[in-house]
């Protein structure tokens, strides 16, 4: 497996030591694929079956899906997988899993809105776990992913849905509430032990108009949505799954890259709030 770095900055920095010390903790999100997932690979990544029957040879991206469970299973499936990630612990798994069964992974250390070290039009699937919320904005993500994929190429991404983050983590007397206003701006307050934001990272919140808007002025035509369903009847008060009843944890996103290329630079800026 190939190894490639690019340099970084704040906030991306700090997201990075976040998550190299979450793979040392063994958190959420840094367990790698397990074995019952390799009997059927695509069907455990894919469950919507947006992709097809088969993968075979495409040109796939995992973009910001270290961990050691995407890459795996895409290329477990049978494409050509390419994983970026901010955290090298994370890419750490991924390289570790994809000896260990014999696969072939390109890793590449570099953040969600810059991927220089990609060539213009060089994937054909660009697969996007939860993590947009770990960037400042959304849309230079959305213009390096269009960049970086060909026309009509599929970019699937999944995203937590701006109330969620809103949205206070212990139910007070009047149930769940909102704690955060929707035009926040900045890094969102820190948390411990919640089971709906990342403790030690900085995490910003993207509106609708971001999230939606911004994908199809990057050049993208959304195709289908789909609120992954969270919800649990017989769930404890104040657990995943009982907030879950009442705000949607997330939204994931089937977009197809259409011909026209996004217009203006992707430049990145960092305010502290």
């Amino acid at each position: 497996m190939a190894a490639e770095c690019v340099a970084m900055s704040s906030p991306h920095d700090h997201n990075r030591i976040a998550w190299d010390a979450r793979v040392r903790a063994r958190g959420r999100f840094t367990q790698p694929a397990r074995d019952e997932d390799f009997r059927n690979p695509l069907a455990a990544v894919d469950a919507a079956g947006w992709l097809g029957p088969s993968i075979a040879g495409q040109r796939l991206l995992c973009l910001a899906s270290g961990g050691g469970r995407q890459s795996a299973l895409y290329a477990a499936a049978g494409a050509q997988v390419t994983v970026v990630d901010i955290s090298a612990e994370m890419l750490a798994l991924d390289r570790q899993v994809a000896a260990e069964r014999g696969l072939d992974v390109r890793a590449v250390e570099a953040s969600m809105d810059s991927l220089s070290a990609l060539a213009t039009g060089s994937f054909d699937i660009v697969i996007q776990p939860v993590s947009t919320c770990y960037v400042p904005n959304v849309l230079d993500v959305y213009r390096q992913v269009a960049r970086i994929l060909i026309s009509g190429g599929l970019y699937v991404s999944q995203h937590k849905q701006p109330v969620s983050l809103q949205t206070s983590a212990e139910p007070s007397a009047r149930g769940y509430e909102i704690v955060e206003p929707y035009y926040h701006r900045g890094p969102l307050p820190s948390v411990v032990g919640s089971s709906h934001r990342e403790g030690g990272t900085l995490e910003f919140l993207h509106r609708w108009e971001e999230l939606l808007g911004g994908m199809c002025r990057a050049g993208f035509s959304i195709e289908d949505v789909i609120e992954p369903m969270h919800a649990d009847e017989q769930a404890e008060i104040g657990s995943f799954g009982h907030r879950s009843r009442y705000v949607a944890p997330y939204i994931r996103i089937k977009a197809r890259r259409t011909g026209e290329r996004p217009k203006g630079p992707a430049v990145k800026v960092w305010i502290p709030q």
